[in-house]
């Protein structure tokens, strides 16, 4: 399990665009699940749809990138960088708005890994039901 100063230390994005609050479960290179709180301070809330608070798609997106990052984490390194970025997303539904008191439980698994690419199944569920879903695709940067 990471906490968030640790995933705070290991991704490349600052405030305010950190999207995961807490890694729950790695297996490395295979799986990940990790959890985002939806709260109605999210900054984002301030123009996307001001008059009924529904949390962006792109930002589930964003959640469900940076908990697949995670696959590529090395629990045994001290100092790492987590160097894969989103390259492409892939067939992506959504099938219910996400809002704040929401939790985003997301789940991503590793459909095939290289040294340079990465595609990736998430899935994002709230109290147990899918609210998106899709493939991504990550490069490594150079």
């Amino acid at each position: 399990m990471l906490d968030f100063e640790r995933i705070k230390s290991l991704l490349p994005q600052k405030f305010p665009f950190f999207m995961v609050d807490t890694i729950t479960e790695i297996h490395e290179g295979k799986k990940v699940i990790g959890i985002k709180n939806i709260t109605g301070n999210e900054i984002c809330f301030l123009g996307h749809f001001p008059d009924e608070s529904i949390f962006p798609g792109t930002l589930i997106i964003e959640s469900m990138a940076q908990v697949s990052t995670f696959l590529f984490f090395k629990g045994n390194r001290k100092k790492q960088k987590l160097d894969f970025y989103l390259g492409a997303v892939k067939e992506m539904r959504f099938m219910k708005p996400v809002v704040p008191g929401d939790q985003l439980c997301i789940e991503a698994e590793a459909l095939r890994l290289s040294r340079d690419t990465a595609y990736v199944k998430a899935r994002a569920n709230v109290d147990m039901n899918v609210v998106a879903e899709g493939e991504l695709v990550f490069v490594r940067r150079k």
